[in-house]
C-alpha cells in the first residue's frame, strides 16, 4: 500500500456521517436524561445527562475537526490542518476530567444531605439513555479503531454507557429499598471511570504535540535492520514523531561505505524506504545521505542551548 492510498481509505471511511448520527442521538438523551434527573431529583441522572451532554460536543467537535483536516496544505501550512484532530482529542479529554471533578463535588454535596430520588422515573429514562447509547457507540466502533480523535469520542459514548447501567442498577436499588446514598456513589463511580478511561488518550496525544517518539517503534531495530546493507556504514541523528495518529515522519543521517554517485544512493534509498514501509509502516522519510563528513554519528543527537 503506498501513502497516497493509506491517506485516501482514512478520509473516505464514512466517519463524518457516523459522528453526526451519533451526536444527534447523544443531544436527543441529553434533553430526556436534563428532563428525567429534574422530576426524579437524582444527580446520578443529570450526572449522566451532563456527560451525555460532553458527549455530544465532543462528538461535534470530532466532526470539525475531521472536515478541517481534510484542508489542503499550502505554503504557510506545510502540514495542513492534520494536526487539528490531536486538539480536539485533548480538549475532549480535558473537558471530561472537569466533569469528573464536578461529578465529585456535586456527589459530596448530596452525601452530606442525601434526599428521595423517584425510582422509577430514573429507570425508564437510564434505560432509554443506554439504549441510545450503545447505538451510538456501535455505529462509531470500526471508526475509532482508525483516528485518536474519534476514539475520544468513542470513549465518551463507551464511559455513558457504563454509567447508564450504573444509574439502572442504583436506580432499581433506589426504587426498591430506598437506599438514596447511592446516587451520589453512583456519581462518584462514574466520575473515577470517566478519568480512568480518558487518561490513555490525553497521554497519547501529549506525546504527539510534544513529538515524542512513538511508542511502536524500536528505533535500535530500525537502526540495526538499515545497517544490515552492505553499503551502509551507519546511521545517527535519528528523528521519529507523529504527525497525527494515523502518520509517522522519520528522518536520519545516513553514513555510506563508499562515495557513491547520485543514481547508486538512489538504489539505496529505494531498499530504505521499502524496509520502513513494509516493516514498520512509516511513510513520510527524509533521508540525508553522507560519507564520512559528520564528526558526531550517534544514533540521537542532543542538541544544547548556546
Amino acid at each position: 500500500m503506498s501513502h497516497k492510498q493509506f491517506n485516501v481509505k482514512n478520509k473516505n471511511d464514512g466517519s463524518s456521517g457516523r459522528l453526526i448520527f451519533s451526536a444527534v442521538i447523544n443531544l436527543l438523551i441529553t434533553v430526556a436524561e436534563v428532563a428525567g434527573g429534574l422530576l426524579s431529583n437524582s444527580l446520578a441522572l443529570l450526572s449522566d445527562a451532563l456527560h451525555n451532554l460532553s458527549d455530544t460536543v465532543a462528538i461535534f467537535i470530532a466532526y470539525i475537526a475531521c472536515q478541517v483536516s481534510k484542508k489542503a496544505s499550502s505554503q504557510k501550512r506545510t502540514f495542513g490542518f492534520k494536526r487539528i484532530e490531536i486538539l480536539a482529542a485533548l480538549f475532549n479529554s480535558i473537558v471530561l476530567i472537569v466533569i469528573s471533578v464536578f461529578l465529585f463535588i456535586e456527589a459530596y454535596h448530596r452525601f452530606k444531605n442525601p434526599s428521595p430520588v423517584k425510582g422509577e422515573i430514573l429507570l425508564i429514562v437510564a434505560i432509554t439513555g443506554l439504549a441510545g447509547n450503545l447505538i451510538s457507540a456501535f455505529i462509531l466502533k470500526n471508526s475509532s479503531k482508525k483516528n485518536l480523535n474519534i476514539r475520544a469520542a468513542y470513549l465518551h459514548l463507551v464511559s455513558d454507557t457504563m454509567s447508564s447501567v450504573a444509574v439502572i442498577i442504583g436506580g432499581t436499588l433506589m426504587y426498591y429499598y430506598g437506599l438514596y446514598w447511592i446516587d451520589p456513589l453512583i456519581s462518584v463511580i462514574i466520575g473515577l471511570y470517566i478519568i480512568r478511561e480518558t487518561y490513555s488518550i490525553l497521554n497519547e496525544t501529549i506525546n504527539i504535540l510534544m513529538q515524542f517518539t512513538p511508542s511502536n517503534l524500536d528505533l535500535e531495530l530500525i537502526k540495526l535492520k538499515i545497517e544490515e546493507l552492505p553499503e551502509v556504514n551507519n546511521i545517527h541523528h535519528l528523528h521519529a514523531w507523529n504527525l497525527n495518529d494515523r502518520e509517522i515522519h522519520f528522518d536520519f543521517h545516513l553514513n555510506l561505505d563508499n562515495n557513491l554517485t547520485i543514481d547508486e544512493a538512489t538504489v539505496i534509498r529505494r531498499k530504505i524506504i521499502e524496509i520502513l514501509n513494509e516493516q514498520f509502516g512509516i511513510y513520510h522519510i527524509t533521508i540525508q545521505f553522507e560519507y564520512n563528513c559528520c564528526k558526531n554519528r550517534e544514533m540521537i543527537f542532543a542538541t544544547k542551548d548556546k
